[in-house]
């Protein structure tokens, strides 16, 4: 099951694979064929002091030789090619697979998990393909033909090679059994290293202002030696195995030379023979070494092959509707009819029974403490996750029966901590539409009040940026976030406490641009100020996942208790029932 999806790239390389195997099977054929002819040499040539034998068949070795390096270079050139093309397609179909999974799906996997099986798992597979097309294939069919060929000089001789390989793979299925676990603990370990790692460096500048680096090295260095401790437990397994096969076959070349030194003396056998067995006895150990190395890989590349599979078989959780409706002309009325929903892990709901409704163009704003569950409603709208029990309908069309790609198409969201990606300005503002025209791009920059600084940038809209934006402040940052949504003309625009770290007077301008030039767009607010909220057409008020309050500002401040209580703590007046104050 796990390694289903390989078939597709077998499908899809047997040809080359196969000329590779026949390069490598004639290439073989040298390697077997040369010890014989040093025996002739020897037993012949040299014994009867031939010097036209001795030539004859030297330059015949030769000739076979170069042979053999032509076969060798072409197979590798094929090996490389294939290898690298396979592990190419093998990381950009995981890539697009786990761009296409849900949240939920990938909450299952972290984050640090995904990276390392995109890399290093896709890179052992990658080496074992890589190396069955050069020792793996090449070493049973060397070991075959240097056995044959021991039993075709002299059959009691050749019996020593034979009666050595039952203990040889006797010593290999130990180890196949004994190192597959600990090279699976070992990959393991290396997720926790590049979690670590990946956690650091995302927070670096919090290590640094609360100056944590002992801490931060410390629990490196846990995870680090974790993975040390595991590397040290496989790879010491195989240092174990392998002198046990090489003195194995090294016991097989001493039987031949004490047997042989024997038969020599008595005149029954001759020393070419016996030197061309050895060197027969000397392949079966280079072999049987080989063919032990690569099983090692096989075993790294069966555990990598295993944890990529686990993503492959991930089903979707969020299921597109076999016969969708396509809605031409969106308004962007949206409506919750009684909406249950809990995260996948969690046995308590996140939100319970919400219904609200919000009609096309009015402005919605979500308010209530921090973990009540907005940020997890207004992740339902564009389907990051499904709802568990209830209906969100768009226009009146439960969403999902509308194509997903055509939801999202209609939806920009402006996610609470906002991320930018290494490229320039207006490049990160075109995630937004692509297609967009510089003028477009200005106007949106001037309803979201990013222009005039941009504009006082030397490079101006050209002006780089480093990863997640990092020459630009958290306001900077929200406001371009802002102005990249703005540029896909949604009907549908979610702003997640997007302008956390703009002052006031910003903010306000923010939302007089969006107001004026937004007034077909249903938008959707998020925010902790309650002087966000206040002039919005409808406020939803979210307490502890169920809903407390909605209407406008004045009817909640007269009878929602959990308005009441936000307005006193962050006005700083009392209210009483009518709604005068105190």
């Amino acid at each position: 099951m796990y390694y289903d999806y390989l078939k597709k790239y077998i499908d899809k390389y047997k040809v080359k694979y196969i000329i590779s195997i026949t390069i490598i099977f004639l290439e073989t054929l040298v390697d077997i064929v040369n010890p014989a002819l040093m025996s002739q040499i020897v037993d012949v040539g040299v014994k009867n002091r031939d010097l036209n034998y001795v030539l004859k068949f030297g330059s015949i070795m030769l000739m076979i030789t170069a042979a053999g390096a032509v076969f060798a270079v072409i197979r590798n050139i094929i090996s490389s090619r294939v290898s690298q093309s396979f592990a190419a397609d093998l990381r950009e179909d995981l890539y697009i697979k786990i761009q296409s999974l849900s949240f939920e799906n990938t909450d299952n996997f972290q984050e640090a998990s995904l990276i390392t099986r995109l890399t290093n798992d896709v890179n052992q597979v990658q080496n074992f393909a890589h190396a069955t097309m050069r020792i793996f294939v090449k070493s049973p069919i060397r070991l075959i033909g240097a056995i044959i060929m021991a039993l075709v000089l002299d059959l009691k001789m050749g019996l020593i090679i034979v009666g050595s390989i039952p203990l040889v793979v006797i010593i290999i299925i130990l180890n196949l059994k004994v190192s597959y676990p600990l090279f699976k603990n070992m990959q393991r370990a290396l997720d926790k290293v590049n979690a670590v790692m990946r956690e650091y460096l995302a927070g670096i500048r919090v290590v640094k202002a609360f100056n944590r680096f002992n801490y931060e090295r410390k629990r490196f260095k846990g995870v680090n030696e974790g993975l040390k401790n595991e590397t040290i437990k496989a790879t010491r397994t195989v240092a174990l195995f392998n002198p046990l096969v090489g003195f194995i076959v090294n016991i097989g070349i001493v039987l031949i030379l004490w047997i042989g030194g024997i038969r020599v003396n008595i005149g029954n056998l001759q020393v070419g023979k016996i030197m061309a067995l050895v060197n027969y006895m000397s392949l079966v150990l280079f072999s049987l070494g080989m063919m032990t190395r690569v099983l090692n890989m096989y075993i790294r590349a069966k555990t990598s092959a295993e944890r990529i599979g686990e993503v492959f078989i991930e089903e979707n959780t969020i299921l597109e509707n076999p016969k969708p409706i396509s809605l031409r002309d969106v308004k962007g009325r949206l409506e919750f009819n009684r909406v249950y929903f809990k995260y996948k892990e969690s046995s308590k709901y996140i939100l319970e029974d919400i219904s609200f409704t919000v009609e096309a163009g009015e402005t919605l704003a979500i308010i209530g403490s921090t973990g009540s569950g907005k940020t997890s409603l207004v992740n339902l709208i564009p389907r990051f996750y499904d709802v568990n029990k209830g209906q969100i309908k768009l226009d009146g069309v439960d969403i999902k029966r509308i194509a997903l790609k055509e939801l999202r198409d209609k939806i920009a969201l402006v996610p609470q901590k906002p991320l930018l990606f290494t490229g320039t300005i207006i490049d990160n503002i075109k995630w937004g539409n692509e297609y967009a025209s510089f003028e477009e791009v200005v106007e949106v920059c001037k309803i979201a009040q990013c222009h005039d600084f941009i504009s006082s940038f030397n490079d101006g809209y050209n002006t780089f940026l480093g990863q997640g934006g990092v020459n630009l402040s958290g306001g900077q940052k929200q406001r371009i976030s802002i102005a990249r949504a703005l540029i896909k003309k949604p009907k549908i625009l979610i702003l997640d406490d997007c302008t956390s770290a703009v002052d006031l007077i910003t903010e306000r301008k923010i939302k007089e641009g969006l107001k004026e030039n937004l007034k077909d767009t249903t938008t959707i607010l998020i925010a902790q100020k309650i002087t966000s909220v206040m002039d919005a057409d409808k406020i939803l008020v979210i307490d502890n996942g169920r809903l407390a309050g909605f209407g406008n500002h004045d009817m909640l401040l007269r009878a929602c208790e959990v308005y009441q209580d936000i307005y006193r703590s962050q006005i700083g007046e009392g209210v009483v029932d009518n709604g005068s104050k105190k």
